[in-house]
């Protein structure tokens, strides 16, 4: 099964605290750091409603 490699670029500071709260479903602590999740629609949901926050590739 594939994989997302999401890495978190900007700061939420400023955003809704829903936003937050994903980022910090997602596993992300600190800005810059990078976590591999599996692809499903769940993480896929996530990572739209943060897209502008974060960068994701998909790897094997």
């Amino acid at each position: 099964m594939a994989k997302l490699k999401i890495t978190w670029k900007k700061s939420a500071i400023g955003y809704a605290k829903d936003q937050k709260d994903t980022i910090a479903a997602l596993g992300l602590r600190k800005l810059n750091q990078t976590v591999i999740k599996e692809d499903n629609p769940c993480i896929r949901g996530m990572v739209f409603k943060v897209k502008h926050l974060v960068e994701v590739e998909e790897v094997n």
